[in-house]
């Protein structure tokens, strides 16, 4: 491919460093960062991202190659429309790496101008490590390193309760900013810091709680000639995402005036508790998927587009969220039917070929979790089982035989998982099979034959499966 002009000559604005970012990855880079240059674009927002490398012992040569910038695809199906565009992305204005530049790193933090932390560095990254006893070295977890960077910004400005910062961890793991807070104050402890500092800490920073939800797949590698056409430039960064993206941030009143996201039309809300956007996520979108998984794939279909195209299993999936799941939740009824339906559009995104069989990796906890809960609340409710999911349930325990019409089912799972259904799968009537999968504690954490009822109701299914 030739006659592709440099991305690194594209004009870019110079905006103070407003948000020091922890990780260059995908995500972070199709989400945050993009969001902040859509901020930059509609509101007085005015600030370009610091990226810190997370991994790794040199900073990646692409980044300074192309003056940190890249594109954005954003391609899906929404409101009943293929999207198929693009974003340049010029708000991030460095990288560098701690541990290369140790002092530089911490010279960050005397930045007036800094205003926010955000990271993504995976669910393992929030963990405190009792061994890293020296601050003056490199410490080897992130929080460690935020614990330093926090110090000496208390240091440089003495205090000052006026150099406020907010905090923005993305990682999948709930109760986050608590979590990444209390990580701080033990590493402070660890190293000896004031009293003073801790004080500055409650006052000065507010650690926020989020929920994130966006696929960014990443560097389209099969369609990067296609995209590079489109766009005039050579990107070694580019990033593909769904059109989908929510931002649900835990934190003050206050914290609207600063991040305007109100003004751009991003999907992004300050709440005060973040427990009923989690439940939602978790009893709608995940329950669907994991919902899902048995019932398709013993029909003979293998991804969540296909499920999506067959008319019989995407009746069932939208009746399963607005008839069966969303009637158990407890936020306005609009708000769940609206995301009902961006969950709908998210499966039928035909750009994204997500495998069942992938899907279906332990399954059982995630039934447990995601779907089990909604069949309880149902039946409280009601009086009555959610018939289809009761079937998944079903489906599930036939799923976890392990084959079906001669054909073998990869599951993957745990090994004491897989044992038992292989031992249960040898009993002679489907009776047996579900009272003994039912009464398993360690599976659903409580014997489910105590359900009046439940176990007849699996049953029917079970059989109807066999036949």
């Amino acid at each position: 491919m030739t006659n592709l002009d440099s991305i690194s000559l594209v004009p870019k604005k110079k905006r103070p460093v407003k948000v020091l970012q922890f990780g260059t990855g995908n995500f972070l880079r199709g989400f945050a960062d993009w969001m902040i240059e859509i901020l930059n674009e509609k509101t007085e927002f005015d600030g370009s991202i610091h990226i810190i490398q997370s991994h790794g012992k040199s900073i990646p040569e692409d980044f300074v190659r192309q003056n940190f910038n890249y594109h954005v695809f954003v391609r899906g199906f929404q409101n009943g429309r293929i999207i198929d565009e693009y974003k340049l992305v010029t708000s991030v204005s460095g990288v560098s790496n701690p541990n290369l530049e140790y002092g530089f790193y911490l010279d960050l933090a005397k930045n007036p101008d800094l205003e926010f932390i955000i990271s993504n560095t995976t669910e393992a990254g929030i963990v405190f490590d009792e061994k890293d006893t020296d601050p003056k070295k490199v410490p080897a977890l992130f929080p460690g390193k935020l614990a330093a960077l926090l110090y000496e910004r208390f240091t440089f400005f003495e205090g000052d309760k006026s150099k406020t910062m907010t905090i923005l961890p993305c990682e999948l793991i709930e109760n986050n900013g608590d979590k990444l807070k209390e990580c701080v104050i033990r590493y402070s402890a660890l190293w000896n810091f004031p009293q003073e500092f801790l004080a500055w800490i409650d006052t000065t920073c507010t650690f926020c709680n989020t929920l994130v939800d966006r696929i960014v797949p990443g560097f389209p590698k099969e369609n990067i000639e296609e995209f590079e056409k489109k766009t005039g430039f050579r990107d070694q960064l580019a990033v593909v995402a769904e059109p989908y993206h929510f931002w649900a941030i835990e934190g003050p009143e206050a914290l609207k005036a600063v991040f305007q996201t109100e003004k751009t039309g991003l999907n992004v809300h300050i709440v005060e508790d973040l427990q009923p956007y989690r439940l939602r996520k978790v009893r709608i979108l995940n329950g669907a998927h994991t919902a899902m998984v048995p019932v398709a794939y013993l029909r003979g279909i293998r991804t969540v587009g296909e499920a999506m195209e067959d008319p019989e299993i995407s009746t069932y999936i939208s009746d399963t969220i607005y008839k069966e799941i969303i009637p158990t939740l407890d936020l306005p009824k609009e708000e769940l039917e609206q995301f009902a339906a961006e969950v709908l559009d998210r499966f039928r995104n035909p750009f994204i070929r997500h495998e069942l069989i992938s899907i279906s990796l332990n399954s059982i906890s995630k039934f447990r979790v995601r779907v089990l809960p909604t069949i309880l609340e149902y039946h409280i409710r009601t009086g009555q089982f959610p018939e289809n999911l009761i079937r998944s349930f079903a489906d599930l325990i036939r799923f976890y035989k392990g084959d079906f019409n001669g054909e073998y089912i990869p599951l993957k799972d745990e090994s004491a998982v897989l044992a038992f259904f292989k031992k249960v799968w040898k009993k002679e009537s489907h009776e047996e099979i579900v009272e003994t999968v039912l009464a398993n504690e360690y599976l659903w954490g409580m014997d489910l034959n105590q359900i009046p009822a439940l176990r007849v109701k699996v049953n029917h299914y079970l059989k109807i499966d066999e036949n």
